[in-house]
């Protein structure tokens, strides 16, 4: 006798039918990310930043490491000292502190260079003024003969006695660079955008004046010098001084000559003004 056809049970019949429409599913859901292009996610700039300039090189600083950047080339202006001088010193506070005024450190270090108050660098309050730190440094610097002549991380090491004085040696060419924004030998190199800290009240610019003449030995009414410091254009480094030091004083705008920096959001960098300061001065606002 013939065999009868096998009849498909009707929980088997759901089940393919089941399973056509899940490949269906899966199939189109393939389809359709496959068919996503990848969203290109921007990374958002900094909101606060201290951008320090020399030809095409470009050194990107925190506000607080180029307000203390700045006031160790100051105090390098006071003193007179040749611009390799603060080659050494920023190479050392890469090494040390990357320029933040810490408050710890190995064993007793402390502040920019990291000096000991053990070994009769100062008092812990003293070395955690920059001032104080950058003149101590330069004043031990100087006591090494011909230390322009020796490679920077050998000069660092003879002032700073480190366990690895070689260390130094890997920051030379940015401190270079900024040595020379600083020292404002090529102008307006150093320019800082901030958030916080600016139009937020009326500038204190007694404050900054006095500051100024502690760090440089000179405020902004006593341009021009008689003789320019060996260290690199005074006025430009006092005005970039006022810019990176801006939050702390609140100020809203400095100008040298015809060039303003401002601290509205609007605007980048230094710009040309129609309403120049006065020659050899600096105007804070």
């Amino acid at each position: 006798m013939p065999r009868e056809p096998r009849r498909v049970s009707a929980f088997f019949k759901i089940l393919i039918l089941l399973t056509a429409a899940c490949g269906i599913l899966v199939g189109g859901g393939y389809a359709l990310m496959t068919s996503i292009e990848p969203i290109e996610v921007e990374e958002e700039e900094p909101t606060e930043e201290c951008v320090a300039a020399i030809g095409e090189n470009t050194r990107s600083l925190a506000p607080e490491q180029a307000a203390n950047a700045a006031t160790i080339n100051g105090v390098a202006f006071r003193r007179n000292l040749p611009q390799q001088s603060v080659v050494i010193a920023y190479a050392t506070v890469w090494q040390e502190s990357k320029f933040y005024n810490i408050d710890y450190g190995d064993r007793d270090s402390l502040g920019l260079f990291q000096q000991r108050p053990s070994q009769d660098w100062g008092d812990p309050e003293d070395l955690l003024d920059p001032v104080y730190t950058s003149d101590a440094f330069y004043q031990k610097l100087e006591e090494v003969s011909g230390y322009e002549d020796m490679p920077v991380y050998e000069a660092a090491q003879v002032v700073q006695r480190s366990a690895d004085g070689f260390a130094y040696d890997q920051h030379e060419e940015v401190s270079r660079n900024m040595a020379q924004a600083f020292g404002g030998t090529n102008g307006a190199a150093v320019t800082c955008r901030f958030t916080e800290g600016v139009g937020e009240r009326s500038p204190d610019i007694d404050g900054a004046q006095e500051e100024m003449r502690r760090v440089f030995g000179l405020g902004v009414n006593d341009l021009p010098v008689a003789e320019e410091p060996q260290t690199g254009d005074l006025g430009w480094a006092m005005a970039q001084w006022a810019v990176a030091q801006a939050p702390e004083y609140g100020l809203n705008s400095v100008t040298y000559g015809d060039q303003r920096w401002s601290a509205d959001s609007d605007k980048e960098g230094w710009t040309s003004v129609d309403n120049p300061a006065p020659e050899g001065r600096i105007v804070l606002d």
